[in-house]
């Protein structure tokens, strides 16, 4: 048995991907042999959350703690050297299979009271291949409990293309950047990227741009879809955000030690920015019975 649990592997066509018992994440994802995403083995934790889902609350909550419907909250502190509450309660949790096809897997968890976050969800996320299309993941929570609930979600893969991101163009098709301080927390509102160095919506070099922002604003194509694109002139890898997805953060991993460090693009679609616990943006109070689901994808080109 591996540290992340029973691997669940996928194919179509020229795709493959590998699921994970724990936290249902995305540890591999390929295409004619080559990484889409950077990967980790089945013993080894997810380096930098890679590949993780991001639930009930994605990216970070300063301090750990938030009030809701009249009542003071504190999660567990899980990011001790900045002192925030980071990428929800389940990225570890064990998640059950509730079918595994050729193209396709569905994983469920029962998130109950928790320390800090006493609210019940029943959590879905299905992980579906096509070989045109490339991967398509649906996230979804139900309020199980008696409750209104705070949540959001989002997941934390890294785009890569076997080489170094400074030499990679880089498309995202955002308006708009959330300026974040130094531990990652969300200060003096929303700026426009015209201008300033954050500004991607045509495709150009990365070089040694270091990016940890989140975007919203997003310019959607006509099926309703954000992007990011990550391409070396040769080859191209894309993530999109479907619909109940407004913000994308994108991180360039510069704070990371090992040989990894800028070699993957963190793309991740996200249904609120950090903190929405605190300032409220973006953030879904679930109703008991009540369901949310959001979509994204990553494809080849």
């Amino acid at each position: 048995m591996t540290l992340s649990g029973d691997q669940y592997e996928i194919s179509a066509g020229p795709y493959t991907a590998v699921v994970t018992e724990q936290g249902a994440g995305l540890r591999a994802l390929t295409c004619d042999d080559r990484p889409l995403i950077l990967s980790h083995g089945p013993d080894e934790p997810p380096p930098a959350a890679a590949g993780q889902l991001l639930a009930p609350w994605p990216n970070r909550i300063d301090h750990g703690r938030y009030s809701f419907d009249g009542e003071d909250h504190a999660l567990p502190i899980n990011e001790r050297e900045l002192d925030n509450a980071i990428h929800g309660l389940v990225r570890f949790a064990s998640w059950r299979v509730a079918g595994h096809e050729r193209d396709r897997v569905s994983l469920t968890h029962r998130l109950l009271g928790y320390s800090g976050y006493p609210f019940r969800l029943d959590l879905t996320v299905e992980y579906a291949l096509d070989a045109g299309g490339g991967l398509t993941v649906r996230q979804s929570a139900r309020n199980a409990g008696s409750r209104v609930a705070p949540y959001g979600h989002g997941a934390h893969p890294y785009l890569t293309l076997g080489r170094p991101l400074d030499e990679c163009e880089l498309l995202v098709t955002a308006e708009r950047y959330l300026e974040t301080d130094l531990r990652s927390i969300p200060v003096g509102g929303l700026r426009d990227v015209a201008g300033t160095p954050h500004d991607f919506r045509a495709p150009r070099r990365l070089g040694g741009t270091a990016i940890n922002h989140p975007y919203t604003a997003l310019v959607r194509d006509g099926d309703g879809r954000a992007w990011v694109r990550l391409s070396d002139g040769e080859r191209a890898v894309s993530l999109w955000a479907g619909a109940g997805h407004p913000w994308l953060e994108i991180y360039t991993r510069d704070d990371v030690t090992d040989e990894t460090r800028r070699t993957g693009l963190g793309a991740e679609p996200m249904t609120c920015p950090p903190n929405s616990f605190v300032t409220g943006v973006d953030l879904i109070a679930l109703r008991p019975g009540e369901e949310t689901s959001g979509v994204w994808g990553v494809i080849a080109g």
